[in-house]
């Protein structure tokens, strides 16, 4: 019996916290060390040559924050803000990103072995920056890298300070 608690107090490290929220109809999570703070969408300032994606900037006490629309970053339909429309605001790469989400749903555990690799699958989401899809109870989560995704070239957010270090 003591080996059975042993194992289980091993998985319990494994598992990882995700954020969850939905695009569409379907549910991601990323990492919620990540995440620095949800906040309810407000307009960001227009920049010009911006990708239609990159919003705008926000003052976020005293830090200009993009603000990138993950939605049509990934191509998916165009939807109208409401007042679900969230913005999560991330820390990646030393860089404060702010992304718009349809809705955020809550903080989950999941554990390393509920999560499996991301098959070819339908995505709006390039397989590039997807980390799995974890299984918790009927939920099926599309684990985001968020790291690589915010750090993509096409987004070019980081690209300085990566040259840089």
């Amino acid at each position: 019996m003591g080996m059975m608690e042993r194992f289980d107090a091993g998985a319990q490290a494994s598992a990882r916290e995700y954020l969850t929220f939905r695009l569409g109809n379907e549910e991601y999570g990323i990492d919620i060390l990540k995440v620095q703070e949800i906040r309810g969408y407000e307009q960001p300032t227009r920049i010009a040559n911006a990708p239609d994606f990159i919003k705008g900037v926000v003052n976020l006490r005293g830090v200009i924050a993009p603000i990138v629309d993950l939605r049509m970053r990934f191509g998916c339909e165009k939807i109208e803000y409401n007042g679900f429309t969230v913005t999560v605001i991330l820390t990646v790469h030393n860089r404060v990103v702010g992304a718009v989400v349809d809705s955020v749903s809550d903080v989950l555990e999941v554990p390393a072995q509920a999560i499996k690799p991301a098959p070819e699958i339908h995505s709006a989401v390039d397989a590039r920056y997807i980390r799995g899809l974890g299984q918790v109870g009927d939920r099926m989560l599309i684990l985001l890298d968020i790291e690589s995704l915010i750090a993509s070239p096409e987004l070019g957010l980081v690209e300085e300070e990566r040259l840089a270090a």
